[in-house]
């Protein structure tokens, strides 16, 4: 797999034309970090900010081209308002950036509760009601509002490294992050037909509010960039939040081209992971396999995928 380096003065179609942008997460983080971002590269984009908080008074965008919609990312209907909201005020929606997310919570399978009644307590789903189903209720919103675009759109999804390689001591966010990237790949075929492009960016460790937000006592006494400091003096790699904001940009420039794309970064390096692994299937598949693979595409399971539009399925 070959390393990219986006640079965002290249960015012309995001600079020259006006976009109406979703990012959920908006408010910190990558999020609010991609919002900066676009603004930066034209201050006529329409941007809707969905988070918990509103975004910190040093966030500048001309307030008719911003909306803040605070809200429960689980909550549908609030979702829903937003995006209803922000296609009324500006008239269509061209991007939606799928970031909202939290950290580990608590270790749920090796720590045992009991309830009232002394039985075992039901494990807590924050991390997969937020990281996977409202992922998936968003990624639902934007496609269909993307589909009264007539030019289509984009869908940016964060996932993780963790959604390729597990993260030890994170197993419900590394099942979410690989349901993400599991999502992308298994809508982009048919989003494809509807002129949609669907890709996601994978961060390593990132300098964000969630690096801190476990409930381990190392993380507690330290920000952000604290503890990514402590990290970087015993060689781990991390990331500025920028870096990842350029990641998703680029992927936005790119329009059709992003789809079914996963953008790696890691100490601010970029690589597609989909392609490598797409290109690589015969090695982790096997031939026969592979070929066997390659002849289930015929099932009816597919059946929707055939004959709609001008785009080839690339299951």
């Amino acid at each position: 797999m070959t390393l990219f380096q986006p640079d965002p003065s290249a960015f012309t179609n995001i600079k020259l034309n006006t976009r109406t942008i979703i990012i959920t997460g908006g408010s910190s983080g990558i999020g609010l970090a991609t919002a900066t971002l676009l603004s930066s590269l034209n201050p006529q984009h329409n941007l809707i900010l969905i988070d918990l908080h509103p975004p910190p008074p040093t966030f500048h965008h001309s307030p008719a081209h911003l909306i803040v919609h605070t809200c429960d990312i689980t909550s549908w209907r609030s979702q829903h308002t937003a995006f209803e909201s922000a296609h009324a005020k500006f008239g269509r929606i061209d991007a939606v950036f799928v970031n909202a997310g939290i950290a580990e919570y608590q270790d749920q399978f090796f720590t045992d509760e009991v309830d009232g009644e002394g039985k075992l307590r039901e494990p807590d789903r924050r991390v997969l009601n937020i990281d996977l189903d409202a992922a998936a209720d968003t990624t639902k919103l934007a496609i269909h509002y993307l589909r009264k675009n007539p030019k289509g759109g984009s869908i940016v999804l964060t996932a993780s490294l963790a959604g390729y390689l597990a993260s030890a001591g994170a197993p419900l966010y590394s099942a979410a992050k690989h349901g993400v990237v599991g999502l992308m790949r298994a809508l982009k075929q048919e989003c494809a037909r509807l002129h949609i492009s669907i890709a996601v960016v994978a961060p390593a460790i990132t300098v964000t509010p969630i690096l801190t937000a476990g409930d381990r006592d190392d993380r507690a006494a330290s920000s952000p960039q604290e503890y990514a400091e402590k990290m970087r003096k015993v060689g781990v790699p991390i990331n500025r939040v920028e870096s990842i904001a350029v990641a998703v940009c680029w992927l936005f420039e790119m329009g059709m081209r992003a789809n079914g794309v996963g953008v790696f970064v890691q100490n601010d390096k970029f690589v597609d992971l989909e392609k490598g692994l797409a290109g690589s299937r015969e090695v982790w598949m096997g031939r026969e396999m592979l070929e066997d693979f390659r002849g289930g595409r015929k099932a009816p399971l597919f059946k929707r995928l055939k004959g709609e539009g001008s785009a080839k399925a690339k299951i």
